[in-house]
C-alpha cells in the first residue's frame, strides 16, 4: 500500500475499452508527514477520490484487476481508500 495525495484528473478521449467508466487520477506518493516521496503515477479510482485527497493506493496489477476488471485488463494501480487522518 502506498500513501499518496491526488494531484488531478486525467482525461482521455481515446482509451483501451476496459478503461471506459473508470476515473483515472494522478497520484503523488507522500510520507507520513505529507512530503513528496518518489514520482507521481496514474491510478484508477475505486472510491470517488478527488484532487487534494490523501489516499491509499495498491500499485500491483493483480489487485487492481481483481477489483476493477478481468485478468486480461491492463490495470496497474488502484485507489482503495480515502485517508481521514495519519498519525505517527
Amino acid at each position: 500500500m502506498i500513501l499518496a495525495k491526488v494531484k488531478g484528473n486525467v482525461v482521455a478521449t481515446m482509451k483501451h475499452p476496459s478503461y471506459k467508466g473508470h476515473k483515472i487520477l494522478i497520484v503523488q506518493p507522500i510520507d507520513d508527514f505529507g512530503n513528496n516521496k518518489g514520482d507521481s503515477f496514474l491510478a484508477q479510482d475505486a472510491v470517488q477520490a478527488g484532487p487534494g485527497d490523501v489516499v491509499l493506493v495498491a500499485r500491483e496489477g493483480n489487485t487492481a484487476r481483481q477489483l476493477l476488471g478481468t485478468a486480461d485488463d491492463p490495470f496497474h494501480a488502484v485507489i482503495l481508500a480515502i485517508v481521514d487522518k495519519v498519525t505517527t
